[in-house]
């Protein structure tokens, strides 16, 4: 293995790790918020779940794996190498800088914008955006928000009349989450760790040993908890009882299951966050436009940070 193949590989294995810091919470933020489950009970929940789903997600959803290796094309070994370690530099900076500031973003949105700046630093005769897959990944992110918010809504009305323990359920439905959140972005790291080893012309890796050591690295990242970004998402976006809270993971829970079933990389951050807007009866429009100001600045600074990565290294 060669000092470059190493280093994308570490890198990866910190996008991942910073992926269920930053990410994950998400998925248990209306538990805690609701008051259905204690924080550090939740984030132990989530670890073990997110584990589950990234372990199966290449077995039981892997056509979002797909999409994502073919989102670039690189004509040049050396070059794709190069784009490569500066896209993952990028998402790390920029997921490590929102999580300062207590801001959900998304690994799946910051991860197309890297890969988009990245490719556009080494020009047309490099790399290449594939269009078709590249539109249908956009067209997944933003379709997850109208989705996830409506989803919600419709969950919600359904549960005033049918749910009396909303909180036993919710505790249910936060493992679900953080299960299928661990079936989408486990697919998407599998994705680099395949593209690393074929860039890399080495022996492909086995394919159950990368399984458990992306989902193994996910769980430690999400055991961390991510407090700030849980009590933004839960607490302050909108206030929530139990049967709320439960809406809003069964909103955006249905919105992830079909978005993986289809292929189609979608993000937890934007999916969780309307879900919990279409549930809640009173958003805080300040705390919403924080994270919506994060979500427009993620492509643009992601895709500027890889482009000048890339042309650093290749400079």
């Amino acid at each position: 293995m060669t000092v470059t193949i190493f280093l994308i590989r570490l890198l990866i294995l910190c996008v991942i790790f910073v992926n269920g810091w930053t990410d994950a919470p998400n998925a248990i933020a209306t538990a805690v918020g609701s008051g259905a489950m204690k924080f550090r009970h939740a984030a132990a929940l989530a670890a073990v779940c997110n584990f589950a789903g990234a372990a199966l997600a290449c077995l039981l959803f892997p056509a979002v794996s797909a999409t994502v290796s073919s989102l670039v094309t690189f004509s040049h070994r050396q070059g794709a190498l190069t784009a490569l370690c500066a896209a993952l530099l990028a998402i790390v900076a920029w997921a490590v800088a929102a999580w300062r500031f207590g801001l959900p973003t998304s690994e799946s949105h910051a991860l197309l914008a890297g890969l988009s700046g990245a490719a556009l630093a080494l020009g047309g005769d490099s790399a290449a955006l594939n269009r078709g897959p590249w539109l249908y990944t956009l067209a997944g992110l933003a379709l997850s928000l109208p989705a996830g918010a409506l989803a919600a809504r419709a969950c919600r009305n359904w549960l005033g009349r049918h749910i009396c323990n909303a909180r036993a359920w919710q505790r249910r439905a936060a493992g679900a989450m953080a299960t299928l959140h661990g079936v989408q972005d486990g697919q998407k790291f599998m994705a680099l760790m395949l593209m690393a080893d074929d860039l890399g012309q080495s022996e492909p890796s086995p394919a159950l040993p990368l399984l458990l050591l992306t989902a193994g690295i996910m769980a430690a990242g999400t055991a961390l908890g991510g407090r700030p970004i849980v009590e933004k998402v839960g607490s302050r976006l909108a206030a929530l009882t139990p049967g709320e809270g439960l809406a809003a993971d069964l909103g955006a829970g249905l919105v992830l299951a079909l978005c993986s079933a289809l292929g189609l990389p979608v993000s937890t951050t934007h999916a969780k966050v309307a879900a919990v807007c279409g549930a809640g009866r009173h958003p805080d429009l300040r705390t919403a436009g924080e994270i919506a100001g994060a979500w427009l600045l993620t492509f643009p600074c992601c895709a500027a940070l890889a482009f000048l990565f890339t042309r650093l290294m290749t400079g």
